[in-house]
């Protein structure tokens, strides 16, 4: 199993697969490198070396009880991409991996950036402040905590069908993406997933977004019911100089999966241009 050690003793699993220009992959909450699969061996046929980890706390990575922070999950992928000897990269996030990436460029910088894409991401901020009194409440962020401290297993299995968009009318979500989900959320450490909700909801990516100076796709589903679009998506297109954002009609926040063939044609075409 391929792994590195950061600089507090975690180690952090990797997968590395195909040889080519490098794609970078970080990945939602609660998940792991496994979510991108479905990318990483399109692109992979195609030409391309694709490197997708699992966050701290998530998957095969360590647990530590410290650094469930959107700083230390962009100093982790440094890490990586640095031990790695990793250049010219395009760097994938979905959902809180888009934050990820975005901090990344925000504290990195893009020396060892050529391209960005944020998909479904939570940039610029979800939580209502006075800054963003269009944001989402604290008091939801605060139940999902709740729930995941309450009954973690009952709760992840709920929250994939509004992730999926399975709840939606004539949605075609199988019984296995479904029980794929839960799967991969049950690896995740209580406390890190607990913890990850105030990094994913309440980390404002403001200033992060000004320092992207690479081309940058934004891909995010019109029906995202777990990070709406227009606080997301349409709001960092804004803050972001020169982005191309895409929206898919009537699509849910999983759009890797349940849109990967339409999500795929897109990276191939951006990462061709």
């Amino acid at each position: 199993m391929s792994t590195i050690t950061v600089s507090d003793g975690t180690e952090i699993y990797y997968k590395d697969w195909g040889e080519g220009p490098v794609v970078t992959f970080s990945h939602g909450w609660p998940l792991n490198a496994d979510a991108w699969e479905g990318q990483m061996l399109f692109l992979a046929q195609h030409g391309y070396r694709v490197v997708a980890h699992d966050r701290r706390g998530h998957g095969r990575s360590g647990q530590p009880s410290n650094g469930n922070d959107m700083d230390t999950y962009a100093d982790d992928l440094s890490v990586l991409v640095e031990a790695l000897d990793l250049r010219d990269v395009t760097m994938v996030g979905h959902s809180t991996g888009g934050g990820e990436v975005a901090r990344y460029i925000g504290r990195h910088g893009t020396d060892r950036v050529a391209k960005a894409v944020l998909i479904a991401a939570v940039p610029p901020i979800m939580v209502r402040t006075e800054s963003n009194p269009d944001g989402i409440p604290m008091t939801v962020f605060d139940g999902l905590r709740d729930s995941l401290a309450r009954d973690r297993a009952q709760f992840y299995k709920e929250f994939a069908v509004p992730f999926y968009g399975a709840n939606r009318e004539g949605a075609q979500v199988s019984d296995g993406l479904l029980e794929q989900f839960l799967a991969w959320c049950l690896q995740v450490g209580l406390k890190s997933s607990y913890e990850c909700v105030a990094a994913f909801s309440a980390t404002d990516f403001t200033d992060d977004l000004a320092r992207f100076d690479v081309p940058t796709l934004l891909l995010h589903g019109e029906d995202d019911q777990i990070v709406p679009v227009q606080g997301s998506t349409v709001r960092s297109a804004r803050l972001i100089d020169g982005a191309k954002d895409i929206y898919f009609p009537g699509a849910p926040h999983g759009i890797t999966a349940t849109h990967q063939d339409e999500v795929n044609a897109e990276l191939l075409a951006f990462l061709q241009s």
